[in-house]
């Protein structure tokens, strides 16, 4: 009898602190943080849009005889970044705007801008057979320099094709990251422009060698052929 009533206190019991754990808040269990959303898009982005404006140019070809020459090299670099970053925003919003209306063209400008990016490559593959190099123009009065950066950046055909067609083209292939890669296409060229500017003194020499160039054009070539194959994949 007394065996009987332990066992029912003790059934009690159990039944009752099974009562107070269920009853108790449940204490929140800490996951895992999630990686960065936006690193893989900036990283494209940064590497498109570099690989499109690492080029001996004459835009490039300005800015580096301006920083060598140290004249308004400032202004150069400003008008310079400052154009690429409204073009990127540009390609950005406008593409998506007008595949908006039309969704089957971003289709047709994804596959654009695989094949695009596959005869960039096999030019930069091209030329580093038969490097080149960068060098200095003639002596321009420094009142020029401006008029001068503003129509070799806006008269230049191929920065549309390049910066709003087909790097807007990679940049939207990242659907609601596309400004996380715009951001990242925007720092290449901030990079890029202050770099060759502000160091133009001391890489004029390396710039000038045609081994350097030959470097540079394979590494731009993996770059556009790497980004083709991933814009192909739709990844």
């Amino acid at each position: 009898m007394i065996i009987a009533l332990n066992s029912s206190s003790a059934a009690a019991h159990a039944a009752a602190h099974a009562a107070a754990v269920s009853a108790a808040p449940a204490v929140p269990v800490m996951s895992a943080l999630p990686a960065p959303l936006g690193v893989t898009p900036a990283l494209t982005g940064f590497g498109t849009g570099l690989g499109l404006i690492v080029a001996i140019g004459a835009q490039n070809a300005w800015v580096l005889r301006q920083g060598v020459r140290r004249e308004h090299i400032g202004l150069v670099i400003a008008i310079c970044a400052l154009s690429d970053l409204v073009l990127i925003c540009v390609g950005t919003g406008a593409i998506r705007l007008v595949t908006g209306l039309a969704p089957w063209l971003l289709e047709i400008l994804r596959w654009g801008g695989v094949m695009y990016l596959a005869a960039f490559a096999l030019s930069s593959f091209r030329s580093a057979l038969r490097p080149g190099a960068l060098e200095e123009s003639t002596a321009r009065p420094a009142a020029s320099v401006a008029a001068t950066t503003l129509a070799l950046t806006w008269l230049n055909p191929h920065v549309y094709l390049d910066t709003v067609l087909t790097l807007g083209t990679v940049i939207n292939n990242f659907g609601q990251a596309r400004w996380w890669a715009a951001a990242g296409a925007c720092a290449a060229s901030i990079v890029w422009f202050t770099g060759l500017g502000l160091g133009a003194r001391a890489l004029s020499g390396p710039l000038s060698s045609p081994r350097t160039w030959r470097v540079v054009d394979v590494l731009v070539g993996c770059v556009m052929l790497g980004v083709a194959v991933h814009l192909a994949l739709g990844s």
